[in-house]
């Protein structure tokens, strides 16, 4: 298994696009919304989050992990 050490901003971002995605595919099935409105937040929504996904993810995936005497000698 590969592991990938993220900082705290891209967690936060990375879990920021997974909301909007998953509230706008909710937004897409639910019923509680006029047809019009579900329809534009839902569709709206679900590309944010998909697309902010995918170069989120990227980044992530080719991050290089840092050995210890790295990460000190910039600092």
């Amino acid at each position: 298994m590969i592991e990938r050490n993220i900082t705290l901003p891209e967690m936060i971002l990375w879990t920021g696009t997974r909301v909007a995605l998953g509230a706008g595919i909710g937004m897409l099935i639910s019923k509680r919304l006029s047809k019009d409105a579900m329809k534009a937040a839902g569709i709206a929504l679900t590309l944010v989050g998909g697309f902010t996904t995918i170069p989120l993810a990227i980044a992530i995936m080719s991050k290089k992990d840092r050995t210890r005497s790295e990460i000190q000698s910039v600092a």
